[in-house]
Protein backbone atom coordinates (compact mmCIF):
# COMPACT_ATOMS: atom_id res chain seq x y z
CA UNK A 1 0.00 0.00 0.00
CA UNK A 2 3.01 2.54 1.06
CA UNK A 3 4.45 2.32 -2.56
CA UNK A 4 1.10 2.28 -4.14
CA UNK A 5 0.51 5.54 -2.47
CA UNK A 6 3.98 7.44 -3.22
CA UNK A 7 3.17 6.14 -6.88
CA UNK A 8 -0.04 8.02 -6.82
CA UNK A 9 1.33 11.11 -5.41
CA UNK A 10 3.91 11.32 -7.63
CA UNK A 11 1.62 11.03 -11.02
CA UNK A 12 -0.79 13.47 -9.76
CA UNK A 13 1.77 15.48 -9.15
CA UNK A 14 3.86 15.13 -12.04
CA UNK A 15 6.98 15.60 -10.78
CA UNK A 16 10.07 13.31 -9.00
CA UNK A 17 11.08 16.50 -6.66
CA UNK A 18 10.38 16.89 -2.90
CA UNK A 19 6.16 17.38 -2.98
CA UNK A 20 5.12 19.70 0.08
CA UNK A 21 1.76 18.97 2.18
CA UNK A 22 0.25 22.20 0.78
CA UNK A 23 1.50 25.00 -1.32
CA UNK A 24 -0.22 28.54 -2.46
CA UNK A 25 -0.97 28.82 -6.28
CA UNK A 26 -0.63 31.81 -8.02
CA UNK A 27 -2.41 31.97 -11.20
CA UNK A 28 -4.77 34.60 -11.48
CA UNK A 29 -4.15 38.76 -11.02
CA UNK A 30 -2.14 38.38 -7.89
CA UNK A 31 1.04 40.44 -9.53
CA UNK A 32 -1.33 43.10 -11.44
CA UNK A 33 -3.08 43.87 -8.20
CA UNK A 34 0.26 44.38 -5.65
CA UNK A 35 1.79 46.36 -8.34
CA UNK A 36 -1.12 48.34 -7.95
CA UNK A 37 -1.02 48.85 -4.37
CA UNK A 38 2.57 49.55 -4.45
CA UNK A 39 1.93 52.29 -7.31
CA UNK A 40 -0.74 54.12 -4.86
CA UNK A 41 1.92 53.58 -2.05
CA UNK A 42 -1.15 52.57 0.16
CA UNK A 43 0.30 49.66 1.27
CA UNK A 44 -0.72 49.45 5.09
CA UNK A 45 -4.12 48.95 6.68
CA UNK A 46 -5.63 51.95 4.44
CA UNK A 47 -6.45 51.36 1.28
CA UNK A 48 -9.38 49.85 -1.55
CA UNK A 49 -8.56 46.71 -1.57
CA UNK A 50 -9.27 45.71 2.14
CA UNK A 51 -12.58 47.07 1.46
CA UNK A 52 -12.83 45.22 -1.99
CA UNK A 53 -12.21 41.48 -0.48
CA UNK A 54 -14.38 42.36 2.36
CA UNK A 55 -17.45 42.36 -0.12
CA UNK A 56 -16.38 40.16 -2.40
CA UNK A 57 -16.17 37.96 0.87
CA UNK A 58 -19.18 38.56 2.55
CA UNK A 59 -20.92 37.76 -1.36
CA UNK A 60 -19.14 34.43 -1.37
CA UNK A 61 -20.12 33.13 1.85
CA UNK A 62 -23.41 34.80 2.25
CA UNK A 63 -22.54 36.67 5.50
CA UNK A 64 -23.84 40.12 5.67
CA UNK A 65 -20.73 41.00 7.01
CA UNK A 66 -17.12 40.38 6.56
CA UNK A 67 -13.86 42.28 8.71
CA UNK A 68 -10.49 41.66 7.48
CA UNK A 69 -7.95 41.07 10.08
CA UNK A 70 -3.67 40.74 10.34
CA UNK A 71 -4.95 36.70 11.24
CA UNK A 72 -7.30 34.09 11.95
CA UNK A 73 -5.66 34.47 15.43
CA UNK A 74 -6.74 37.94 15.40
CA UNK A 75 -9.71 37.43 14.34
CA UNK A 76 -10.90 34.73 16.16
CA UNK A 77 -10.01 36.61 19.81
CA UNK A 78 -12.12 39.85 19.06
CA UNK A 79 -14.96 37.41 17.57
CA UNK A 80 -15.09 35.47 21.16
CA UNK A 81 -14.91 38.75 22.76
CA UNK A 82 -17.92 39.81 20.65
CA UNK A 83 -19.64 36.90 21.67
CA UNK A 84 -19.39 37.70 25.30
CA UNK A 85 -16.34 35.86 26.52
CA UNK A 86 -14.78 36.83 29.91
CA UNK A 87 -11.68 37.16 31.83
CA UNK A 88 -12.67 33.64 34.32
CA UNK A 89 -14.96 32.09 32.20
CA UNK A 90 -14.72 28.87 30.00
CA UNK A 91 -15.64 28.05 26.50
CA UNK A 92 -16.19 24.71 25.38
CA UNK A 93 -14.35 23.92 21.89
CA UNK A 94 -12.60 20.56 20.66
CA UNK A 95 -9.03 19.03 21.52
CA UNK A 96 -8.81 17.81 17.49
CA UNK A 97 -7.97 21.44 16.29
CA UNK A 98 -4.78 23.81 15.55
CA UNK A 99 -3.29 25.73 18.80
CA UNK A 100 -4.66 29.02 17.59
CA UNK A 101 -8.21 28.11 18.55
CA UNK A 102 -7.33 27.76 22.66
CA UNK A 103 -4.75 30.16 22.40
CA UNK A 104 -7.43 32.89 21.35
CA UNK A 105 -9.92 31.42 24.40
CA UNK A 106 -6.85 32.39 26.60
CA UNK A 107 -6.21 35.82 25.22
CA UNK A 108 -9.86 36.31 26.51
CA UNK A 109 -8.51 35.28 30.01
CA UNK A 110 -10.78 32.40 29.78
CA UNK A 111 -9.88 28.63 29.65
CA UNK A 112 -10.81 25.98 27.53
CA UNK A 113 -13.27 22.50 28.05
CA UNK A 114 -12.18 19.81 25.68
CA UNK A 115 -15.38 18.06 24.76
CA UNK A 116 -15.01 15.09 21.92
CA UNK A 117 -15.58 15.54 18.23
CA UNK A 118 -17.73 12.71 15.91
CA UNK A 119 -15.43 10.57 14.17
CA UNK A 120 -17.85 11.11 11.02
CA UNK A 121 -17.19 14.47 10.88
CA UNK A 122 -13.92 15.32 12.76
CA UNK A 123 -15.49 18.26 14.29
CA UNK A 124 -16.64 18.92 18.13
CA UNK A 125 -19.99 16.16 18.87
CA UNK A 126 -23.59 17.55 19.29
CA UNK A 127 -23.98 14.19 21.49
CA UNK A 128 -20.94 14.28 23.63
CA UNK A 129 -21.70 18.37 23.97
CA UNK A 130 -25.16 17.57 25.28
CA UNK A 131 -23.33 14.74 27.62
CA UNK A 132 -21.25 17.41 29.38
CA UNK A 133 -23.73 20.17 29.45
CA UNK A 134 -25.95 17.47 31.37
CA UNK A 135 -23.72 15.79 33.55
CA UNK A 136 -21.24 18.85 34.65
CA UNK A 137 -23.28 22.25 34.28
CA UNK A 138 -26.53 23.85 35.62
CA UNK A 139 -28.92 27.38 34.95
CA UNK A 140 -28.28 30.22 37.07
CA UNK A 141 -29.61 33.63 36.45
CA UNK A 142 -27.12 34.80 34.43
CA UNK A 143 -26.19 32.09 32.72
CA UNK A 144 -25.18 28.13 32.66
CA UNK A 145 -22.14 27.59 34.75
CA UNK A 146 -19.73 24.71 35.13
CA UNK A 147 -20.39 22.76 38.48
CA UNK A 148 -16.84 21.66 38.84
CA UNK A 149 -14.70 24.76 38.74
CA UNK A 150 -17.49 27.75 39.34
CA UNK A 151 -17.06 29.12 36.01
CA UNK A 152 -19.64 30.37 33.38
CA UNK A 153 -19.57 28.61 30.23
CA UNK A 154 -19.48 31.71 28.01
CA UNK A 155 -18.75 30.10 24.59
CA UNK A 156 -19.13 27.03 22.19
CA UNK A 157 -16.31 27.21 19.75
CA UNK A 158 -16.19 24.18 16.94
CA UNK A 159 -13.75 23.61 14.12
CA UNK A 160 -14.68 22.46 10.64
CA UNK A 161 -11.62 19.91 10.76
CA UNK A 162 -9.74 20.10 7.38
CA UNK A 163 -12.67 21.57 6.14
CA UNK A 164 -14.90 19.26 6.83
CA UNK A 165 -18.34 21.08 8.19
CA UNK A 166 -19.46 19.41 11.55
CA UNK A 167 -22.87 18.72 12.97
CA UNK A 168 -24.18 22.60 12.82
CA UNK A 169 -27.92 21.65 13.48
CA UNK A 170 -26.76 19.33 15.97
CA UNK A 171 -24.49 21.89 17.92
CA UNK A 172 -26.53 24.92 17.62
CA UNK A 173 -29.92 23.14 18.83
CA UNK A 174 -27.81 21.89 22.31
CA UNK A 175 -26.52 25.42 22.51
CA UNK A 176 -29.64 27.01 22.00
CA UNK A 177 -30.75 24.80 24.49
CA UNK A 178 -28.69 26.42 27.14
CA UNK A 179 -28.68 29.82 25.85
CA UNK A 180 -24.85 29.49 25.17
CA UNK A 181 -23.53 31.73 21.71
CA UNK A 182 -21.77 29.48 19.13
CA UNK A 183 -18.81 31.19 17.66
CA UNK A 184 -17.48 29.12 14.69
CA UNK A 185 -13.97 28.23 13.98
CA UNK A 186 -14.22 28.00 9.73
CA UNK A 187 -10.28 28.95 9.42
CA UNK A 188 -9.90 25.52 7.17
CA UNK A 189 -13.27 25.77 5.59
CA UNK A 190 -13.43 28.78 3.38
CA UNK A 191 -15.47 27.04 0.07
CA UNK A 192 -17.06 24.35 2.57
CA UNK A 193 -21.33 24.59 2.59
CA UNK A 194 -23.58 22.42 4.73
CA UNK A 195 -26.51 22.37 2.84
CA UNK A 196 -25.90 24.51 0.69
CA UNK A 197 -24.96 27.32 3.28
CA UNK A 198 -21.34 28.31 4.14
CA UNK A 199 -19.68 26.98 7.25
CA UNK A 200 -18.82 30.24 9.39
CA UNK A 201 -22.16 31.56 9.15
CA UNK A 202 -24.59 29.38 11.01
CA UNK A 203 -23.25 30.91 14.31
CA UNK A 204 -23.17 34.42 15.97
CA UNK A 205 -20.07 34.81 14.69
CA UNK A 206 -17.63 32.67 12.48
CA UNK A 207 -14.16 33.17 11.50
CA UNK A 208 -12.09 32.63 8.18
CA UNK A 209 -7.70 32.43 8.18
CA UNK A 210 -5.77 32.97 4.84
CA UNK A 211 -2.35 31.79 6.35
CA UNK A 212 0.37 30.78 3.26
CA UNK A 213 -1.18 27.15 4.03
CA UNK A 214 -4.49 28.33 3.44
CA UNK A 215 -7.10 27.19 -0.05
CA UNK A 216 -6.43 31.04 -0.29
CA UNK A 217 -4.02 33.30 1.10
CA UNK A 218 -3.20 36.90 1.68
CA UNK A 219 -0.01 36.20 2.97
CA UNK A 220 -1.60 36.19 6.59
CA UNK A 221 -4.82 37.45 7.25
CA UNK A 222 -8.39 36.76 8.61
CA UNK A 223 -11.68 37.68 8.65
CA UNK A 224 -14.73 37.43 10.89
CA UNK A 225 -17.99 36.76 9.70
CA UNK A 226 -21.25 38.09 10.96
CA UNK A 227 -25.11 39.15 10.29
CA UNK A 228 -25.88 41.25 13.14
CA UNK A 229 -24.71 44.79 11.46
CA UNK A 230 -23.75 45.88 15.38
CA UNK A 231 -20.82 43.20 16.04
CA UNK A 232 -19.58 44.25 12.43
CA UNK A 233 -19.34 47.79 13.32
CA UNK A 234 -17.82 46.98 16.82
CA UNK A 235 -15.48 44.09 15.11
CA UNK A 236 -14.07 46.82 12.95
CA UNK A 237 -13.77 49.41 15.79
CA UNK A 238 -12.11 47.02 18.19
CA UNK A 239 -9.66 45.63 14.91
CA UNK A 240 -8.66 49.16 14.42
CA UNK A 241 -7.34 50.67 17.61
CA UNK A 242 -10.86 51.52 18.85
CA UNK A 243 -9.75 54.68 16.73
CA UNK A 244 -13.01 57.19 16.44
CA UNK A 245 -13.52 58.43 12.85
CA UNK A 246 -12.07 62.14 12.50
CA UNK A 247 -10.01 63.49 9.77
CA UNK A 248 -7.03 64.08 11.48
CA UNK A 249 -7.21 63.55 15.34
CA UNK A 250 -6.36 60.36 16.73
CA UNK A 251 -9.17 59.72 19.59
CA UNK A 252 -9.72 56.08 20.96
CA UNK A 253 -12.92 55.44 22.94
CA UNK A 254 -11.52 52.20 24.75
CA UNK A 255 -8.80 49.55 24.50
CA UNK A 256 -8.42 48.01 21.04
CA UNK A 257 -6.09 46.11 18.79
CA UNK A 258 -4.09 46.85 15.72
CA UNK A 259 -5.51 43.90 14.25
CA UNK A 260 -5.85 45.29 10.71
CA UNK A 261 -5.42 43.17 7.43
CA UNK A 262 -2.96 45.24 4.99
CA UNK A 263 -3.94 46.89 1.88
CA UNK A 264 -0.78 44.81 0.25
CA UNK A 265 -2.64 41.80 2.09
CA UNK A 266 -5.97 41.97 0.83
CA UNK A 267 -4.57 42.80 -3.00
CA UNK A 268 -3.12 39.49 -2.71
CA UNK A 269 -6.54 37.96 -1.72
CA UNK A 270 -8.53 39.46 -3.71
CA UNK A 271 -6.75 38.33 -6.57
CA UNK A 272 -6.82 34.54 -5.16
CA UNK A 273 -10.72 35.14 -4.36
CA UNK A 274 -11.39 35.36 -7.61
CA UNK A 275 -9.60 31.83 -8.46
CA UNK A 276 -11.51 30.04 -5.36
CA UNK A 277 -14.74 27.97 -7.16
CA UNK A 278 -11.64 26.83 -9.30
CA UNK A 279 -9.44 25.81 -6.70
CA UNK A 280 -12.16 23.97 -4.59
CA UNK A 281 -13.34 21.78 -7.46
CA UNK A 282 -9.37 21.16 -8.48
CA UNK A 283 -9.25 20.16 -4.65
CA UNK A 284 -12.64 17.76 -5.09
CA UNK A 285 -11.11 16.33 -8.10
CA UNK A 286 -7.83 15.37 -6.14
CA UNK A 287 -10.26 14.15 -3.06
CA UNK A 288 -11.39 11.70 -5.96
CA UNK A 289 -8.16 10.15 -6.85
CA UNK A 290 -7.42 9.59 -3.23
CA UNK A 291 -10.76 8.34 -2.50
CA UNK A 292 -10.65 5.25 -5.59
CA UNK A 293 -7.17 4.89 -4.71
CA UNK A 294 -7.93 4.12 -1.24
CA UNK A 295 -10.84 1.82 -2.23
CA UNK A 296 -8.96 -0.18 -4.66
CA UNK A 297 -6.13 -0.77 -1.86
CA UNK A 298 -8.03 -1.07 1.12
CA UNK A 299 -7.34 2.15 2.73
CA UNK A 300 -9.37 4.37 4.62
CA UNK A 301 -9.91 7.74 3.11
CA UNK A 302 -11.60 10.49 5.03
CA UNK A 303 -14.25 11.58 2.86
CA UNK A 304 -16.41 14.64 3.58
CA UNK A 305 -19.57 14.25 5.79
CA UNK A 306 -23.44 13.70 4.30
CA UNK A 307 -25.28 16.53 3.28
CA UNK A 308 -22.06 18.53 2.95
CA UNK A 309 -19.52 19.97 0.04
CA UNK A 310 -16.40 19.88 1.25
CA UNK A 311 -13.64 22.35 0.08
CA UNK A 312 -10.96 19.62 1.45
CA UNK A 313 -8.46 21.60 1.98
CA UNK A 314 -5.92 19.02 3.60
CA UNK A 315 -6.92 15.20 2.50
CA UNK A 316 -6.26 12.95 5.32
CA UNK A 317 -6.12 8.29 5.44
CA UNK A 318 -6.79 7.15 8.61
CA UNK A 319 -4.44 4.04 9.46
CA UNK A 320 -5.24 0.81 11.45
CA UNK A 321 -3.04 2.14 14.50
CA UNK A 322 -0.02 4.15 16.07
CA UNK A 323 2.51 1.85 14.61
CA UNK A 324 1.30 1.98 10.88
CA UNK A 325 0.98 5.61 11.30
CA UNK A 326 4.52 6.13 12.26
CA UNK A 327 5.68 3.77 9.61
CA UNK A 328 3.32 5.23 7.20
CA UNK A 329 5.22 8.81 8.27
CA UNK A 330 8.70 7.91 7.76
CA UNK A 331 7.98 6.04 4.79
CA UNK A 332 6.41 8.70 2.76
CA UNK A 333 8.78 11.63 4.17
CA UNK A 334 11.97 9.99 3.71
CA UNK A 335 10.92 9.26 0.00
CA UNK A 336 10.10 12.69 -0.40
CA UNK A 337 6.59 13.12 0.19
CA UNK A 338 5.42 14.96 2.55
CA UNK A 339 2.92 13.94 5.25
CA UNK A 340 2.32 14.77 8.60
CA UNK A 341 0.32 13.66 11.79
CA UNK A 342 -2.63 15.36 13.69
CA UNK A 343 -2.19 18.02 15.40
CA UNK A 344 -1.01 17.11 18.99
CA UNK A 345 -3.90 16.80 21.29
CA UNK A 346 -4.78 20.86 22.87
CA UNK A 347 -5.54 18.63 26.05
CA UNK A 348 -1.95 17.33 25.95
CA UNK A 349 0.04 20.52 25.94
CA UNK A 350 1.42 21.89 28.73
CA UNK A 351 -0.56 24.60 28.96
CA UNK A 352 -3.84 23.25 28.42
CA UNK A 353 -3.22 20.08 30.38
CA UNK A 354 -4.86 21.31 33.60
CA UNK A 355 -8.40 21.84 31.55
CA UNK A 356 -11.19 20.14 31.95
CA UNK A 357 -12.21 17.79 29.68
CA UNK A 358 -14.19 14.31 28.77
CA UNK A 359 -13.11 10.92 27.80
CA UNK A 360 -11.89 12.21 24.25
CA UNK A 361 -12.09 8.86 23.20
CA UNK A 362 -12.75 9.30 19.33
CA UNK A 363 -10.15 12.09 19.76
CA UNK A 364 -7.47 9.92 20.68
CA UNK A 365 -7.87 7.52 18.66
CA UNK A 366 -7.71 10.09 15.57
CA UNK A 367 -4.43 10.92 16.85
CA UNK A 368 -3.10 7.53 16.53
CA UNK A 369 -4.38 7.14 13.39
CA UNK A 370 -4.76 10.38 10.88
CA UNK A 371 -2.24 11.57 8.72
CA UNK A 372 -2.89 14.32 6.25
CA UNK A 373 -1.59 13.76 2.48
CA UNK A 374 -0.05 16.28 -0.27
CA UNK A 375 -3.03 18.44 -0.86
CA UNK A 376 -2.26 21.50 -3.27
CA UNK A 377 -4.31 22.38 -5.69
CA UNK A 378 -3.38 20.21 -9.03
CA UNK A 379 -2.51 22.29 -12.08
Amino acid sequence: MFDGFIRLVREIYQTEQFIPLHEPRFAGNEKQYLLDVIDSTFVSSVGPYVSQFETKIAEYTGAKHAIATVNGTAALHIALLLAGVQPGEEVITQAVTFVATCNAIHYCGAEPVFVDVDASTLGLSPAALAGFLEQFCEHRDDGVYNKTSGKRIAACLPMHTFGHPCDLAGLIRVCDGYGIPLVEDAAEALGSRLNGRHCGTFGKLGVLSFNGNKIITTGGGGMILTDDADLARRAKHLTTTAKLPHAWKFEHDQVGYNYRMPNLNAALGLAQLEQLPDFVERKRALARRYLDWAQASGAHFVEEPAGTHANYWLNALLLDDLTQRDTFLEFSNTRGVMTRPLWELMSDLPMYKHCQRDGLRQSRQLAERLVNVPSSVVS
